[in-house]
């Protein structure tokens, strides 16, 4: 399966993996499934430690990416297409990380890992 990671659970999960769930566990740990992580994710972490809203991963954003390239995790980059998906997606949920997550994963077949209850209200797969 194709996963793509919400920023929560890629923190959680180099970060604090208590906080995941057993499902997310078992997901993360598959070998079968293919884990991505999109550089949207980098961007918000960047901008939220920047703003002192993140502090619970130690050495922010390039520390952060540094754990994340060492891992089985696949690093997707911003193309045009996402955004143009994102542009046709529902206002349920206003959050733009959020939203190009979700473009990402509708582009691109994905299955979301997330416990964002607004992501679970788009139609596209979702797991927690």
């Amino acid at each position: 399966m194709k996963i793509l990671l919400d920023t929560h659970t890629a923190l959680w999960w180099m970060n604090n993996p208590k906080k995941l769930s057993y499902t997310a566990k078992e997901i993360l740990l598959d070998d079968d499934n293919k884990l991505h992580f999109s550089l949207v994710s980098a961007w918000e972490i960047a901008i939220k430690t920047s703003r002192g809203r993140l502090t619970e991963f130690p050495g922010g954003v390039r520390s952060f990416l540094a754990k994340i390239k060492a891992s089985p995790i696949t690093q997707l980059s911003l193309i045009s297409s996402y955004i143009e998906t994102a542009e046709d997606l529902p206002f349920i949920h206003r959050d733009p990380f959020d939203r190009l997550l979700i473009a990402t994963a509708l582009a691109d077949s994905m299955t979301i890992l997330t416990a964002d209850e607004n992501i679970h209200k788009y139609p596209i797969p979702t797991i927690w």
